[in-house]
Order: C-alpha cells, then sequence, then structure tokens
C-alpha cells in the first residue's frame, strides 16, 4: 500500500462525517421489518455506523451502476445481530458495496442487509482509500 492510501484510509476512518440517523426501532421491531422486506437474505443489526460515499471517476462509477452496485459501502463497530451467526455481539463490521439502500436504514449488499441501528454519519472517500482497506 502507497503512503497516500495509508494517508487516505487513515482519514477515512478517523475524521468525523456528517450526522445522520438509523432506525430508532427495537431490535425486536428491527427484526420483523427486515424479515418481511427480505424475506431470503441474512441480516445483521449494526450501532455505530458509517456510510462511506466512493468518490469515483466517471468510468469507474459506470462499471459500479453496470454490475448493479450504488457506490457505497458501511462500515459498523458494533454488531447486535446477525442472523447467519458470522459475526459476534460488539464486533466491527465491514460490508461490500450496496446494491440498495431504503428508509435511510436498510443497507442491502448482495448477501446481506444491514440494518443501521440509532446513530450514524456519513462521509466521502476516493474509492482507492475504500477498497484498500479491504487488501
Amino acid at each position: 500500500m502507497e503512503f497516500e492510501e495509508i494517508q487516505a484510509a487513515n482519514e477515512l476512518l478517523n475524521t468525523p462525517g456528517e450526522p445522520r440517523s438509523g432506525s430508532g426501532e427495537n431490535q425486536g421491531a428491527l427484526i420483523r421489518i427486515v424479515q418481511a422486506r427480505f424475506p431470503d437474505k441474512g441480516f445483521c443489526i449494526v450501532q455505530q455506523w458509517t456510510i462511506v460515499r466512493a468518490i469515483a471517476s466517471d468510468g469507474d462509477l459506470t462499471k459500479i451502476h453496470v454490475h448493479g452496485h450504488l457506490p457505497l459501502f458501511v462500515f459498523a463497530e458494533k454488531v447486535i445481530l446477525d442472523s447467519r451467526g458470522r459475526f459476534d455481539y460488539g464486533n466491527w463490521v465491514r460490508s461490500t458495496m450496496a446494491i440498495s439502500f431504503q428508509d435511510g436504514f436498510l443497507f442491502e449488499t448482495k448477501n446481506t442487509v444491514y440494518v443501521l441501528m440509532g446513530d450514524g454519519d456519513e462521509k466521502s472517500a476516493r474509492l482507492a482509500a475504500i477498497l484498500s482497506l479491504y487488501q
């Protein structure tokens, strides 16, 4: 990883974003909502989350959209419940790129719906900086 990528990744992780609100519903209500709307998909309820909007070239954005994605990722510091048991309570998690983002709290990826509970924030970062966190 180059120095600029390390610097950008550090900035992404350590600077505050714009405040956002997820769902204020309790865990039971959120489970019912996500199971009704996405009955065949696993879900992960998270708190202390950040939506990261990728800054990308027009060409990269075209590729992202052609593949049915949105240039959005979610990073969460606290897992509350993972329906498939992949992540333990209290662990952190990062998503793959979104395919939909509904009602300000249902962040859908190809395999999982991340249910954004409580308050979080939103940031923008270069796509390369975001992807460097996955290496």
